[in-house]
């Protein structure tokens, strides 16, 4: 394919799509409303929608995460993984930059939160897939871990940005179709069916879904930040400190994604790698290492053998509603965003390479940035009970973290460079996900300046409101998150055939302009 410059994306006209801002915008604003005026209400509401959403979608859910990664790979091993996709020759970004992007715009989202205390909790308490096992024994370590590897691993990350980046790819780059999410469902509605009242509802289900799912990690930051700074410097845990933090971080993600996509989104992107590199280098080198490696090849070894049973596990209903369940509603609300993020960022590069660095290398990188942390963390509680647990169960997440970096050699030092941590993830991912809404209500691959900076300090503001109301607030508005899946989920079913069929028509179409090539040069000579 040659390269080009032309973007697909932006027809004559073009501008934002109010009515999907207005759908989009306007929900969110009510629920924060609606949450000020009577949060009990709105918590009961939405825990009643959970409820309903784990039981009845939640099978649909397994399955579908499950059958697209086991397609994912088979498109990568596949004589279509040799497609060039985004109608370049070369890929714009570097491969260490490109998998580094991938990674930071959804780890933030949660994984740097849950990296330290999840394992603890599948610990103390292990998983459903692994009963009779003790808690808090030594016997409960290998379990812990590979649970976190299901919810962090192959089928998260494959539901991402696999499938939908193929069809992204062929429905933009090759047919002209807006990078929005209701281009999503080209192969299945056609150009009049995209551009139709039912396009609209898929992007504004989309936007919520996502904007959901950033604004509770940016007010899970407030409060983690805030704790910190109180147990670090003295400073007040108090709503002051906490809408500081939330101010200064949005305005630095909102920064970044205001600056074109290859300067802020990537510099933040490679600086987040390096400082995560370094930090599990220093725990391996000055805390359990030796017991670190140990728990991953117990863990991945664990993992691998059940896989399918711990993918496809319905012996607990209950705890999958507040588990499994929870993080594949949250992952399928993040899809649409993040299929168009790496569509943006994976032009020239083969369908090979996008399988395998979404499907295989994120998923691995992942399961060991939590075996580093939450690894340690299990160490140092089996050693001394309570150390970390204590700090877990009384102050929550913002806790957890921090009881385990003190422990290590350094920690005076290792405890900010921690927190740095933490905010730079969570800045990357504000900064993508900020990107991708703005690219869903225009269409336009470099969607104005004032659309981005509308929406990043929107997302701020509501997580300022929702944390003033308390933790029921934002937890109100995480739990939402699964019900905001639901519609979106409904046109991920049909990405399991839709997405197979893109990639041959675009194998087709590689094949075709490899053919005609030596044919314009002849004319040309001619």
């Amino acid at each position: 394919m040659s390269q080009s410059t032309h973007n697909p994306t932006t027809r004559p006209g073009e501008r934002t799509n109010w009515p999907v801002f207005g759908i989009s915008a306007g929900f969110l604003l009510v629920f924060v409303i609606a949450s000020l005026v009577n949060i009990d209400m709105v918590s009961a509401v939405v825990n009643a929608a959970q409820a309903f959403s784990t039981r009845y979608f939640g099978a649909l859910w397994q399955v579908l995460l499950l059958a697209t990664f086991i397609l994912a790979v088979v498109l990568a091993v596949s004589r279509y993984g040799d497609v060039r996709v985004g109608g370049m020759d070369a890929p714009e970004i570097s491969t260490f930059r490109w998998i580094s992007m991938i990674m930071c715009a959804l780890l933030a989202g949660g994984g740097v939160f849950w990296s330290s205390a999840e394992p603890m909790y599948h610990f103390l308490s292990p998983p459903a897939a692994f009963p009779g096992v003790t808690g808090a024994a030594a016997e409960a370590v290998a379990p812990a871990l590979a649970q976190c590897y299901l919810h962090w691993g192959f089928l998260a990350w494959a539901i991402l940005g696999t499938l939908g980046t193929v069809i992204l790819m062929y429905a933009c780059y090759q047919k002209k179709m807006p990078m929005k999410p209701r281009s999503l469902l080209y192969p299945i509605l056609g150009e009049k069916g995209v551009n139709g009242p039912l396009g609209t509802v898929v992007d504004a289900a989309s936007i919520i879904a996502v904007a959901a799912g950033t604004i509770g990690p940016i007010g899970f930051l407030g409060l983690q930040l805030s704790y910190a700074l109180e147990y670090l410097l003295g400073i007040p845990d108090v709503y002051a400190s906490q809408l500081a933090v939330i101010a200064v971080i949005t305005a630095v993600y909102t920064l970044a994604a205001t600056t074109p996509i290859y300067k802020g989104i990537n510099g933040l992107s490679k600086l987040n790698v390096l400082i995560a590199v370094g930090l599990m280098a220093v725990i391996m080198v000055l805390g359990p290492g030796g017991f670190i490696v140990d728990s991953f090849m117990s863990a991945f070894g664990l993992y691998a053998q059940d896989f399918f049973r711990m993918s496809l596990n319905r012996t607990n209903t209950e705890w999958l509603g507040w588990w499994t369940v929870f993080y594949w509603g949250w992952f399928l609300g993040y899809g649409p965003m993040m299929a168009i993020f790496t569509t943006r960022i994976s032009r020239g590069r083969t369908i090979r390479e996008i399988m395998l660095a979404v499907a295989v290398i994120a998923p691995v990188v992942t399961n060991i940035w939590f075996t580093v942390l939450g690894g340690a963390g299990i160490h140092y509680e089996l050693s001394s009970p309570g150390s970390v647990s204590t700090a877990l169960n009384q102050s929550g997440l913002p806790a957890a973290l921090i009881a385990i970096v003190e422990q290590l050699p350094l920690s005076s030092l290792l405890i900010p460079v921690s927190l740095v941590l933490v905010v730079l993830f969570l800045v990357t991912t504000g900064a993508g996900m900020t990107y991708s809404i703005a690219i869903s209500v225009t269409g336009d691959e470099n969607p104005p300046r004032w659309t981005r900076i509308l929406w990043g300090i929107l997302m701020g503001a509501m997580a300022a409101v929702l944390i003033r109301i308390g933790d029921g607030g934002i937890k109100a508005l995480q739990t939402f998150i699964i019900v905001s899946a639901v519609p979106v989920a409904l046109f991920y079913v049909p990405q399991l055939w839709a997405g197979m069929k893109c990639a041959r028509l675009l194998y087709e179409a590689q094949k075709t302009e490899e053919v005609d090539k030596p044919m314009i040069r002849l004319k040309e000579v001619a």
